[in-house]
């Protein structure tokens, strides 16, 4: 057996835990909620809230799996939504179809990717210095094609992505961008699952030296992997824009930390070569309901506490991580 391949036995073995551990942890905490909370906490219009709430850091967290699974980081996915929210609404102002400003978003998004992907290849810089330096040229990107001000376009279908279900709509249960996070979520775990690419992820993340060895082309799967975050983070910024139905330079700040939270509580391992899509959205969702769940209890807990809760789970997540790989090398 191949050394790439004997690294995405490793990774498979540990799949299970990956996703398990944070699924039975969306459970408990929504259990807790169940209990404690208002009626209206477990009403299906919460539950259609709760999702809602949970697509934009979902989508673009399926994205930063594969990221972090090849061992890499992005820091700029806040600031290419908040630009792809921006593009969306120009191209929608100066009279574009629909399907094209939607598209235009996606392929932004992809483009900055791509350049991510390609500056760290190329030129040889470690990820996280590279996504923050873009972060900020993003953010000015965004600010600029806005000219420092919240961008107006006209109502069409892209605003109904994540709005609420009217009563004559209910046979869907969710909103139409719901269910696009569970297609995107289901074809990306294909992807790692079955696909020579996928096995390539994974070997890079877990050794990367080895993995070249192997014969995986290392540059061109790194470019590879930001460029497909960043096609996420644009339909990400798609359904942002579908949730404010305005372009705001100044959107999604911080956005890359719950996104990069959500990977992590999922079972995502910051040290690369780990990682599932199911744990990404079952961290997102845990956050989420936290969140919703706070405000519903009696007396409705502050922000700060929410803050708390949330950063302690992610320590916790991390802790348990770094126990996960010291018991892995010991054997």
């Amino acid at each position: 057996m191949s050394v790439c391949n004997r690294l995405l036995a490793a990774a498979e073995k540990a799949l299970l835990v990956a996703w398990v551990g944070p699924g039975l942890g969306l459970v408990f905490v929504y259990l807790l909620f169940f209990f404690h909370a208002q009626p209206s906490f477990h009403s299906w219009g919460n539950t259609e809230t709760i999702f809602r709430q949970t697509s934009i850091v979902g989508t673009a967290a399926i994205g930063l799996t594969l990221v972090i699974i090849a061992g890499g980081i992005d820091l700029s996915v806040g600031s290419v939504v908040a630009v792809c929210t921006v593009a969306t609404a120009l191209l929608l102002r100066a009279g574009a179809p629909s399907i094209v400003a939607g598209l235009a978003s996606i392929f932004l998004g992809l483009i900055t990717g791509f350049i991510n992907g390609l500056i760290i290849t190329k030129l040889r810089v470690v990820p996280f210095i590279v996504t923050l330096g873009t972060l900020s040229v993003f953010r000015g990107l965004a600010k600029g094609l806005a000219l420092e001000q919240t961008v107006s376009a006209p109502s069409t279908w892209i605003n109904g992505i994540l709005a609420a279900l009217s009563p004559d709509k209910r046979w869907m249960l969710f909103p139409i961008g719901v269910w696009v996070m569970a297609l995107v979520a289901a074809l990306v775990a294909v992807l790692l699952r079955v696909t020579r690419l996928g096995r390539y992820f994974f070997a890079i993340g877990s050794n990367e030296q080895a993995a070249r060895l192997s014969g995986v082309p290392v540059d061109r799967a790194k470019v590879c992997v930001y460029t497909l975050a960043g096609a996420l983070a644009g339909l990400a910024g798609l359904m942002q824009f579908s949730r404010l139905t305005v372009g705001d330079p100044t959107v999604a700040v911080g956005l890359e930390l719950d996104v990069i939270a959500a990977v992590v509580i999922g079972g995502g391992s910051l040290s690369g070569g780990q990682g599932s899509v199911p744990g990404s959205l079952f961290g997102a969702l845990i956050m989420t309901v936290i969140s919703n769940g706070c405000r519903q209890v009696t007396p409705p807990l502050p922000n700060w506490t929410q803050e708390i809760i949330t950063g302690a789970i992610i320590v916790l997540a991390v802790a348990v991580d770094r126990l996960r790989q010291s018991r892995r090398m010991a054997h």
